[in-house]
């Protein structure tokens, strides 16, 4: 058998031979063997595996729970069970595909809110705990969404509380579907700026897109963008899995 080196994987999986070394220190490949002189006996079969770690690790961080879905899969593909990683790996796109369609249907829903198609209904306005209370969150996390500058609430004149009409509840309302389907603060507040600026297309393209001057970013700061990538990579782990249990049925 031919043996490959080190910079032999890098070139083959497109990676830096750091990052090859740390892969195989942190077991994300099979035990490979090394010569009497004591280099490491790399074989094909750890370029598959190579390719399988860099599509759970590489790239931006797309959140724990994606994160941890796919870190399963390779675990169970280095511990022998390739049958099992395929599995994990079917039921790992459907995860992130329905994260998707409900970030999706957040935006769209924000859409028809910014177009006025979402109605606000009069009510008496409210304090911030009974905000909170209807809302189904603490009142914490609307004072957080305040100091972020999501929203601005008008006070009472007579006490300086601030009181929650309709329309800072429906803003409220849109801000907590969008925080609960993933999208991050600063994108949030990056589309509402935009909306206050009385620009009301667009708003989709606003929450996935940073401005020029966010050069560092998240991976929730342009969340639809970060999880069609991450359909894309699931979908080609599934294929490469299904072609390694291929090569492994035919040796």
């Amino acid at each position: 058998m031919k043996y490959l080196h080190t910079s032999d994987l890098a070139r083959a999986v497109g990676i830096h031979p750091n990052t090859v070394r740390r892969y195989v220190e942190k077991g994300l490949v099979p035990p490979v063997e090394r010569s009497p002189s004591g280099y490491r006996l790399f074989t094909p079969r750890h370029v598959d595996y190579l390719r399988l770690a860099w599509l759970v690790y590489g790239g931006q961080h797309p959140g724990l729970a994606i994160h941890q879905s796919k870190v399963r899969i390779i675990r169970a593909a280095v511990g022998g069970d390739l049958a099992g990683a395929l599995e994990l790996a079917r039921n790992h796109l459907a995860f992130v595909q329905a994260e998707r369609r409900q970030a999706e249907i957040a935006a769209d829903l924000l859409e028809r809110w910014a177009a006025g198609a979402v109605d606000e209904v009069a009510m008496q306005p409210l304090s911030i705990g009974q905000v909170a209370r209807l809302l189904g969150v603490s009142i914490d996390m609307v004072r957080s969404w305040d100091r972020n500058g999501l929203i601005e609430v008008p006070r009472n004149p007579a006490n300086s509380y601030r009181r929650y009409g309709a329309a800072e509840i429906s803003r409220l309302r849109i801000i907590r579907m969008l925080a609960r389907s993933g999208y991050s603060i600063a994108a949030i507040l990056r589309m509402l700026l935009q909306f206050d600026r009385g620009e009301k297309t667009g708003l989709r393209r606003a929450l996935d897109t940073p401005r020029p001057d966010e050069d560092v970013y998240l991976a929730s700061d342009r969340w639809l963008t970060t999880l069609a990538e991450q359909e894309q990579r699931a979908r080609t782990i599934i294929a490469l899995l299904e072609k390694m249990m291929q090569r492994q049925a035919a040796c």
